[in-house]
């Protein structure tokens, strides 16, 4: 939240916040559409840590331009895509241990991505909750510098923690990197999100989806809360509310999500997280109201993402998983960049509250898609053989399952 707030603040433009939030999403999408072949030549462990690195040093360079008294607005546009650039790589390259490492421990894997997703709601809490608190007594611009500080911290953490694990080691190169090999290797990632109806299904709906929650994350939750409520602490509260709920979302269905259907539970958890939060926002100018209904969505969208994550396990094999995921992560995050952007110069050019009302009703139209279309059923045989398109996998990888 330090950088929405950091442009609101600096600038009092939603529009400039949403063009900083396209900036900071674009770069994410154009390394996520190649990333996947270069991940798996250069290691997994490697990418992670020079993507911490990477953002650490653009993410403090903004304040101390700052204080410099240095700062323009194309400077934070530039410091925050190159962010992003090296944003997607580094998560692909972390999440795709996730069925290695829970193997290694002898744990489920809906349970294993309960926990994984459980971790990155409680980082997002805690930065929520403490985040709002800073940046009303020091600033926003000292917050940018802890910000900058915890990915100092968070690259040894990942470089100590799977040393020696092969899965995180650079690929042996069976035949040197050429165009030709990249092409072909790239593309088997977007082959076999195209031949697998429920991917495909997942990325075409998630893409919307990304768009919108960029659009309210970035831009008109911010200027409800500084408008409607508050300020950064009211914010820093409601997200703090939405990370508590999805925590614990996310922590209970990985102990006992084993036990239902994932269709069913998704479904109901997807619209439960689309319209109502807009709505609530749009009529209301108290805080409770909106913190209850965040505190909900929050419980129903913690178990979305290990849904999600145990489905693409399941059904991608090991060995096409950094192509695959990034392959996915594009497509997740190929709206995203204009969500933000668009939603600035609608709450400029509508107002806020019709604003909140028209991405709230195209949120609705998007979380229909799995009560209606019958490949999302799939979500419930995943990882069996005949989900699995051969033709897709590497020469070499046979019938491999995970």
């Amino acid at each position: 939240m330090g950088v929405p707030w950091f442009v609101l603040q600096s600038t009092g433009s939603a529009a400039k916040a949403g063009i900083v939030a396209f900036c900071t999403m674009l770069p994410v999408v154009l390394a996520a559409l190649v990333g996947g072949p270069v991940i798996d030549r250069i290691g997994r462990r490697r990418v992670a840590v020079v993507s911490d690195l990477v953002c650490g040093v653009a993410v403090a360079a903004i304040p101390l331009l700052q204080f410099a008294d240095v700062l323009q607005f194309w400077m934070l546009c530039a410091l925050m895509a190159v962010t992003g650039l090296f944003r997607a790589p580094g998560e692909t390259a972390r999440g795709v241990l996730l069925p290695t490492l829970a193997e290694r421990a002898r744990m489920p894997l809906t349970r294993a991505a309960g926990l994984y997703d459980g971790a990155s709601r409680c980082a997002a809490l805690t930065g929520s909750a403490l985040g709002g608190v800073l940046i009303a007594v020091l600033g926003a611009e000292n917050v940018l510098l802890v910000d900058a500080a915890t990915f100092a911290v968070s690259a040894p953490l990942f470089a100590f923690g799977v040393r020696g694990l092969p899965e995180a080691q650079a690929r042996p190169r069976v035949e040197p990197m050429s165009v030709r090999t990249y092409r072909r290797e790239l593309g088997q990632g977007y082959r076999f999100v195209a031949a697998t109806p429920l991917l495909l299904s997942l990325c075409l709906m998630t893409l919307v989806t990304r768009g919108l929650d960029q659009g309210w994350s970035a831009v008109l939750l911010p200027v409800h809360a500084r408008e409607e409520l508050g300020g950064s602490v009211d914010l820093g509260l409601l997200e703090a509310s939405f990370g508590i709920c999805a925590l614990t979302g996310a922590l209970v269905y990985g102990a006992v999500g084993s036990r239902f259907r994932r269709w069913p539970v998704f479904t109901v958890a997807f619209l439960i997280v689309g319209l109502p939060r807009f709505v609530v926002a749009a009529f209301t100018d108290s805080f409770a109201p909106l913190a209850v209904m965040m505190a909900v969505e929050g419980l129903a969208c913690g178990v979305l993402n290990p849904i999600m994550a145990t489905v693409m396990y399941e059904t991608v094999p090991e060995e096409l998983r950094s192509r695959v995921l990034s392959a996915t992560t594009a497509s997740f995050q190929l709206v995203t960049p204009l969500g933000g952007l668009a939603a600035g110069f609608l709450v400029d050019s509508a107002g806020l509250s019709s604003a909140l009302l028209a991405v709230g009703g195209v949120y609705l139209l998007a979380t229909l898609c799995p009560v209606v279309f019958p490949a999302w059923r799939q979500m419930d045989s995943a990882g069996s053989p005949h989900d699995r398109p051969e033709d897709s996998l590497p020469r070499g990888s046979g019938s491999k399952r995970v």
